[in-house]
């Protein structure tokens, strides 16, 4: 199992890792910077010692006319100052003096090769001489110059030490300023598991997506308090709901037993009903928590839902002539639409079992076009209408009362929670006293 970190320890880890890997480099490259200038003003010390050792050999010869009596020990002493060494001979190729003797073997760092430069010792443009200076490359013997290389060193390894602590306490103060309001999402987040589900997180950050995670767990805590007081409501209310019938069952039972009634046609038929009515609150309960947690899946498929809606009319048609309600029927053939033909069916049956419920008198009308590019449903009715409140409540998608399960509130919500799985759009123009128009769009 991979090992988990605190964010902390993470943090923490990753930024020394990744400081000192960073530190390493800079101060790496910076001693190899530091290293290619001190070379450079190495070979440019050397190189005007040498050009002063050319001059000072052709003003001797100049001055003389010969190199008899040219003595460059003093000259010599104050070139081996700065590593410098050197070899006079005439155009014959006789030595004249030199100060190299033994000096090869003089130095034991591999790194600086002994390095010799040939010169020509003119006067008057004319050759009298050469001369031949030697050196230990990138090495001076100068104290200015160990202490110009030792000084560049610790700038530099100064500078990235100062550079690093200050991005290290920048990085420390940025990681306090994001790890609080983690730390206050990761506490409201466990007391939420905890069955706190009160708890909400309120943080103050600069950063969107620190507020998209509270916003979120806030969101998952409300929506949990609402299913938590949902459940407790449901038991309750179903309790108190189911209890009247079952009362009833079990009064009537017991004066059959006792003799004080018969068991005739009517009692038994009084019986049958309060077990429908018992079986129908449970049939209404389990489609509410279907669809109110959301666990129904479709079936999508292209569906001909003209013919679909002229079966689901034709079954209502007799219902409606029982009542005395004018139904009529416009539906447009061949429509195909892609959608599951059983959730739209229960659709169907919902606004039409609710126009027929919920309308005394008058007409139910029904209507399946093609507009434009879409498709239109239409149910009109002249019934008692939807309260406003019932209708905020359909569109909000709020919590119904369960004592409210078998009103029309209840069907539509599930019917809006069916269009709104297939994407499509549901529309309310509802009158009290004056009818209800429902469009649904595809």
């Amino acid at each position: 199992m991979r090992k988990r970190w605190p964010f902390t320890r993470l943090f923490t880890v990753s930024f020394t890792l990744i400081t000192a890997l960073t530190v390493t480099v800079f101060i790496f490259f910076g001693l190899r910077i530091i290293d290619r200038f001190f070379s450079y003003y190495v070979d440019k010390v050397h190189e005007e010692t040498q050009h002063m050792l050319v001059m000072q050999a052709a003003a001797h010869y100049k001055m003389f006319g010969t190199w008899n009596s040219y003595d460059g020990a003093e000259i010599g002493a104050a070139a081996k100052l700065s590593g410098d060494y050197f070899t006079l001979t005439d155009n014959q190729g006789n030595t004249v003096y030199t100060s190299e003797k033994d000096v090869e073997r003089c130095c034991a760092n591999r790194n600086h090769m002994y390095t010799r430069v040939t010169y020509p010792v003119l006067v008057e443009e004319q050759p009298v001489g050469e001369l031949t200076a030697g050196y230990f490359s990138n090495h001076i013997t100068s104290p200015e110059a160990d202490a110009f290389r030792g000084s560049g060193v610790s700038l530099v390894i100064l500078a990235i030490l100062c550079i690093s602590l200050s991005g290290a306490l920048v990085s420390i103060l940025f990681f306090y300023r994001l790890s609080k309001p983690i730390r206050d999402i990761a506490a409201t987040a466990k007391e939420i598991s905890k069955g706190h589900l009160q708890s909400r997180v309120s943080i103050k950050s600069n950063v969107s997506e620190m507020h998209e995670i509270a916003d979120s767990i806030n969101a998952l805590g409300d929506s949990l308090l609402n299913q938590e007081k949902f459940r407790q409501q449901l038991i309750v209310e179903l309790s108190h709901e189911l209890r009247t019938p079952l009362q009833i069952l079990i009064n009537q039972i017991e004066a059959m037993l006792d003799g004080i009634y018969k068991a005739d046609k009517s009692r038994l038929d009084s019986m049958h009903a309060e077990i429908a009515r018992t079986g129908e609150l449970l049939n209404e309960l389990e489609d509410r928590l279907i669809y109110e947690n959301d666990t129904f899946e479709l079936n999508i498929a292209t569906t001909d839902i003209s013919t679909i809606t002229t079966k689901v009319a034709l079954g209502h048609e007799g219902g409606f002539a029982q009542r005395g309600l004018e139904f009529v029927a416009d539906i447009e053939p061949d429509i195909l639409v892609d959608a599951d033909s059983v959730r739209y069916a229960q659709v169907l049956i919902n606004l039409l079992s609710n126009a027929q419920k919920y309308t005394a008198e008058g007409s139910i009308s029904l209507s399946l076009k093609r507009e434009g590019g879409a498709v239109e449903l239409i149910i009109t009715d002249t019934g008692e209408g939807i309260a406003p409140e019932v209708i905020g409540n359909i569109n909000s998608r709020s919590v119904q009362s369960f004592k409210a399960v078998n009103s029309k509130g209840v069907g539509l919500y599930i019917t809006k929670l069916i269009i709104d799985k297939h994407g499509w759009k549901f529309h309310i123009d509802s009158e009290i006293n004056a009818g209800t128009r429902i469009r649904v769009i595809m």
